[in-house]
């Protein structure tokens, strides 16, 4: 994604969350305690208070970017939260698009060059995983 890019969204994610009469949309940060922290751990590293029940270790969120030559896969972790991708390892990540949905939409250009109306919190998500990397 282009720098300015990534600026314009982080800039309307707080704005499109501040219309009037509106419940308070949730944060990326309040999302992720409430959906992922119980895998993932509040850090991100893996270690939940469900995570050792599980078969399969989850993910060490803190290291996407790593994983990936420094650059964080903001279109490719956008579409495993919501559902898209799907991994062929047999993992057990839900699919959160029927809680992420709504009507708040912001646009988000994943580096085409092609802004994409995208659900508010998704991105919000989406960008609170890019502030936990190591």
């Amino acid at each position: 994604m282009q720098p300015a890019r990534l600026v314009l969204l982080a800039s309307l994610l707080p704005l499109a969350a501040c219309q009037p009469g509106d419940m308070p949309t949730p944060s990326g940060a309040e999302d992720f305690a409430t959906y992922c922290a119980a895998c993932h751990g509040r850090d991100g590293k893996g270690a939940g208070s469900v995570a050792d029940t599980m078969d399969k270790p989850p993910a060490d969120l803190t290291q996407l970017a790593a994983a990936n030559d420094g650059s964080f896969p903001m279109t490719r972790v956008m579409s495993k939260i919501w559902g898209y991708a799907k991994a062929p390892d047999g993992t057990v990540m839900p699919q959160f698009a029927p809680l992420l949905d709504g009507d708040r939409m912001v646009l988000f250009d994943s580096g085409d060059g092609i802004d994409t109306p995208t659900p508010l919190r998704l991105g919000q998500l989406a960008q609170h995983l890019r502030s936990l990397q190591d």
